[in-house]
C-alpha cells in the first residue's frame, strides 16, 4: 500500500500550517538567472570605463615597464631586454641623485607646511570666528588656481634680485627696513627647494584646512564635554580627545598631497624653468624624453616615479579596505 502524496491538512480540508516544500531541481538555474539579471546592467554600465582604464592606465604602465627594461635609447631603435641595467645606470649619473634629493626636500617642506598651516586654519575656524564662511572661501580659493598660474605669480614674488633692484617679497622687506630677510629664494643652493615649496603650501593649505575642519566638526560634543567635566583644559581637550580622532584625516592629507609633491612638474617649470638648482625627477624625465629623445631612460625615470607614488597610495588603500571590512561595510 502506497503512502499518501497529499499533505494531511490539505487532504482533510484542515487549516494547519503549510509544510515547507522541497526545492525543485530548476531552482539553482533560477537563482543564477536572477543574479545575472541583477549584475548585468551594472556591468554593462561600467564596462567601457573598465576597458579604457585597463588600456590607457594599466596597459600604458606595462608598455612603459617593457621600455624601461630594454636598451631602446633612440626612438628608431628596436631595443632588446636588458633587465634592470637602466635602473642601476641612472644612479651613476650626477643629475639623478640631485633631482631625487630636491624632490625629497620639496616633499618634506610642502607636506609638513601644508599640514601645519591647514591644521591651524581648521582650528581657528572650529573655535567659531565671526565671518567664517568668508574666511573659508578665502582659504579655499587658491586651490582653484592652477600650478602654472601660481608659479607665474610666485616667480615675481620670489624674484632673487639684490636689494637695489628688489621686487616682490624682497621689495616688501626693504620697504619695512627688514633688509636681513632679503634672500635669493629658489636660486639658493641650500634652501632653494624649501623656498620652492612655499607656493605649493599657499595653494594646498586651504584644502587641508577643509579636511581638518570636517574632522574637528565630526568629533561629538559629548566627548569634549566629558573631558571638560573631568578637569581637562581647553588645550587638553584638543590634545587628548580631538587630535586622536583626526588621525584618519591626517593620514588622508599626507597621502593626497604627498603623492602630488613627488610628481610636481608645472610649478617648477613656471618658476625656475629647467634650472639644475631646482631639478626634480619629473622635469628630468621630460627633458630626457622630449629633448634628449632617450625613450628607455625616460621610461626608467617614470617607473621610479610610479614606485614612489605607490609607496604613498598602496598602504592607504590597504588601510582603508581593512577599516571598511572591520566596520562591516
Amino acid at each position: 500500500m502506497s503512502e499518501p502524496t497529499t499533505r494531511p491538512g490539505a487532504a482533510s480540508g484542515g487549516t494547519g500550517p503549510p509544510r515547507p516544500t522541497r526545492p525543485r531541481h530548476g531552482s539553482r538555474g533560477a537563482r543564477l538567472l536572477t543574479r545575472v539579471r541583477s549584475w548585468l546592467p551594472s556591468l554593462l554600465l561600467v564596462s567601457p570605463s573598465i576597458l579604457l582604464l585597463g588600456l590607457f592606465v594599466y596597459g600604458m604602465i606595462g608598455w612603459n615597464t617593457r621600455l624601461a627594461l630594454s636598451d631602446q635609447h633612440r626612438p628608431i631603435d628596436e631595443g632588446s631586454f636588458v633587465g634592470l641595467d637602466n635602473f642601476v645606470a641612472l644612479w651613476q649619473e650626477a643629475r639623478w641623485p640631485a633631482a631625487v634629493n630636491n624632490a625629497i626636500v620639496f616633499t618634506v617642506v610642502f607636506v609638513g607646511g601644508a599640514l601645519l598651516l591647514g591644521w591651524l586654519l581648521g582650528l581657528l575656524l572650529d573655535k567659531g570666528i565671526r565671518g567664517e564662511p568668508v574666511f573659508r572661501t578665502l582659504f579655499l580659493a587658491p586651490m582653484a588656481v592652477s600650478f602654472i598660474a601660481t608659479g607665474v605669480v610666485w616667480r615675481w614674488l620670489m624674484n632673487p634680485a639684490p636689494v637695489e633692484r628688489a621686487t616682490g617679497l624682497n621689495a616688501l622687506f626693504v620697504q619695512f627696513n627688514l633688509d636681513f630677510l632679503v634672500n635669493t629664494w629658489w636660486t639658493a643652493p641650500d634652501f632653494g627647494m624649501a623656498a620652492m615649496a612655499l607656493p605649493a603650501i599657499w595653494q594646498l593649505s586651504g584644502y587641508v584646512m577643509a579636511l581638518f575642519l570636517a574632522g574637528f566638526r565630526g568629533v561629538p560634543e559629548e566627548l569634549r564635554e566629558a573631558a571638560r567635566v573631568d578637569g581637562c583644559s581647553e588645550w587638553g581637550v584638543y590634545w587628548h580627545v580631538v587630535m586622536p580622532q583626526l588621525r584618519p584625516v591626517t593620514l588622508s592629507a599626507v597621502i593626497i598631497i604627498g603623492h602630488m609633491s613627488l610628481k610636481v612638474f608645472d610649478l617648477i617649470i613656471a618658476i625656475a624653468g629647467q634650472q639644475i638648482v631646482a631639478d626634480v625627477p619629473a622635469v628630468y624625465m621630460w627633458s630626457t624624453v622630449f629633448e634628449v629623445r632617450d625613450p628607455a631612460k625616460g621610461a626608467t625615470i617614470a617607473s621610479y616615479l610610479l614606485v614612489a607614488v605607490a609607496v604613498f597610495v598602496i598602504p592607504y588603500l590597504v588601510w582603508t579596505m581593512r577599516k571598511e571590512r572591520s566596520e562591516g561595510r
